[in-house]
């Protein structure tokens, strides 16, 4: 069967810097191919090649006559304000041949296929919801060709997996840019790689790519370190001049004029960012603790019932459908809003980092440079001065970009300058809101490093499951339904167990509180709770007195550290120095045992 899309010797360049160097693909129906690559290399400005917005540079562009072609867009809020039903049926305009009887049961099909209500303004839906729309509209026209530019931008990971159900039954040949890394392991028949220009197809999944193009990228390393090194030679060699004129060796000096050439036309790969979060003094060990905490706005309760506590340097991930209330979940724990029901508590000494999703943070009006200081050229990282140039520099900021408006990045860039003006601040809790979006998979997996090394407490919403799974050690879980399910793991272990969880409910109808998830932390499963016994007058009084004994021996360990902190402290007689040194380690000790001891109570 002939392709249905083929690239032949395609060229195209952004003002002098070259996008697609002789590039060649060839798309088979029925299949799903995948593009990769970093940030500003090309993939939308292909997606535009296929759709005809753009013209190669050189090359050709072809497309089976008659293919229909359908496109998810990437902005999802350049619609004009009407119905859900018409922005559906607007897809079929330019379709030639429809009868118009045929638009309103194709329209009535696709809509109930993707549960979306039509006589619904668009205006008024989610994101997530735009997006499914949006989608409709594409699938209405029946496409031969379906692109998709990031289409799980925006959408709850309960949407994104109902996505890929989706997509996995569709007939059509299907090109998407994603940087969703378990998406298009679930989705991808093929991966093909935009890489300094050049298109290069891998079969198979993200993962399978990801290893074997580790290895290339080695391999080339290798080799250029070789070549470099010959070319140094030789330029040694060709520098001694009257040896090389007298040896008359003609070949050897044309080699080196052609090696000069080949190290000139060499186009190295982009700089990868350089991230590190500044690490704060440690916070008090207890970090949060809410007890029957819930939140309700206009008589809609959100969540309730939240009873958890969170300890120093544990990673919480925080996941639940668009909605369910992951961002208010984090003001409460933060303390930007109060419970309407029950309490929260926060321990002391927190330094918060804060990356919110929508990115309020950055001055849009302001140029790159001031947004990360505005009052000087110089920003303070882990004790020294560094220039914001050089600093910006590892964030992958070019210099003539420093004096732009934050307004011009692209959403990747803007997304990396938000993180750049979060990490020049010392933090002992860092909080996350979405931090993926519009990442390219290098920066991102570098992101996930980072965090994962993190010394203090992390917080972080994410629909990336991938992310999740490398970074979090448990789970706060809204399923939509009101509650928060505490559960230990990361997001594969919660996806195998409510996948387990809801086979049971539907062949024996299990009660809800039979299939409570586990809840003890520390990297196991929790084990069938016994059941609790009767506190004594005696242990009920002990376990009321203990936070607030916990919170004078974390004040006591705060003033000691301090003062060891001072300068002039090693310098008094050795044995005030020594007992100083056994009173801390005794406070700490203190701390650990009434920690476990608040545990044992509240256990029993």
């Amino acid at each position: 069967m002939a392709p249905i899309l083929r690239l032949d010797d395609v060229s195209l360049a952004f003002g002098s810097r070259p996008l697609l160097e002789h590039a060649t693909l060839q798309v088979e129906p029925g299949e799903r191919v995948c593009i990769v690559g970093r940030n500003g290399e090309g993939k939308t400005s292909l997606l535009k090649l296929v759709r005809r917005l753009q013209a190669p540079d050189s090359g050709e562009v072809w497309l089976r006559p008659g293919t229909r072609i359908a496109v998810l867009e990437q902005d999802i809020t350049a619609v004009a304000a009407t119905t859900v039903e018409a922005v559906v049926a607007a897809g079929l305009d330019d379709i030639e041949g429809l009868e118009s009887w045929e638009i309103p049961t194709r329209v009535a099909t696709v809509l109930s296929q993707l549960q979306l209500d039509g006589p619904v303004q668009y205006e008024q839906l989610s994101g997530g919801w735009r997006r499914r729309a949006l989608l409709a509209r594409a699938l209405v026209v029946e496409p031969e060709l379906l692109l998709l530019d990031e289409p799980t931008n925006h959408l709850d990971i309960p949407t994104i997996e109902w996505l890929e159900q989706l997509l996995n039954t569709f007939r059509g040949a299907l090109l998407l840019v994603s940087h969703d890394r378990r998406f298009v392991d679930r989705v991808a028949t093929r991966i093909v790689d935009l890489d300094r220009g050049q298109l290069s197809s891998w079969p198979g999944n993200y993962s399978a790519y990801a290893e074997r193009k580790a290895g290339q990228l080695a391999n080339e390393a290798r080799e250029n370190a070789l070549f470099d090194k010959r070319l140094a030679q030789e330029e040694v060699w060709i520098r001694k001049g009257v040896e090389a004129r007298r040896t008359r060796n003609e070949g050897r000096v044309r080699a080196l004029l052609e090696m000069r050439a080949e190290r000139r036309e060499r186009r190295e790969r982009p700089g990868q960012a350089s991230m590190a979060v500044q690490v704060a003094n440690a916070s008090s060990q207890l970090v949060f603790e809410a007890e029957d905490a819930g939140v309700a706005f206009d008589g809609r309760t959100l969540f309730a019932g939240l009873t958890t506590r969170i300890l120093r340097g544990e990673r919480i991930g925080i996941v639940g459908p668009n909605g369910a209330g992951k961002s208010t979940l984090l003001k409460l724990l933060l303390g930007e809003i109060a419970p309407t029901t029950g309490r929260v508590r926060r321990g002391g000494r927190q330094e918060v980092a804060y990356y919110d999703q929508q990115r309020a943070q950055l001055d849009l009006d302001a140029t790159v440079a001031h947004n990360i200081n505005a009052r000087s050229d110089f920003v303070l990282v882990n004790g020294e001065n560094r220039h914001v140039s050089g600093y910006l520099r590892d964030f992958l900021f070019r210099p003539e970009q420093l004096h732009t408006p934050a307004s011009a990045l692209s959403g990747g860039e803007r997304n990396r300058l938000l993180l750049a003006r979060l990490f020049a601040q010392p933090a002992n809790l860092l909080v996350l809101d979405e931090p993926t979006n519009d990442l390219d998979i290098d920066t991102l997996e570098l992101l996930q490093e980072l965090v994962a090394d993190f010394a203090g407490t992390l917080l972080l919403v994410s629909h990336d499951r991938a992310f999740l799974d490398n970074v979090v050690t448990s789970l706060l879980v809204l399923e939509g339904n009101g509650r928060v399910q505490d559960f230990v793991g990361g997001y594969g272990d919660w996806e195998r167990w409510r996948d387990g969880r809801d086979k049971t409910r539907g062949s024996t109808r299990t009660h809800e509180a039979d299939a409570a998830p586990p809840t003890t932390r520390g990297g196991r499963a929790a084990p069938a709770a016994p059941a609790k016994r009767k506190l004594s007058f005696k242990d009920q009084r002990e376990l009321a007195e203990l936070p607030a004994r916990l919170e004078a021996l974390e004040q006591h360990k705060a003033q000691l550290t301090a003062e060891m902190a001072a300068p002039d402290f090693y310098t008094r007689a050795h044995s005030e120095v020594a007992a100083k040194i056994q009173l801390l380690a005794e406070l700490e000790a203190d701390i650990e045992t009434a920690f476990a001891r608040w545990a044992e109570l509240e256990g029993t």
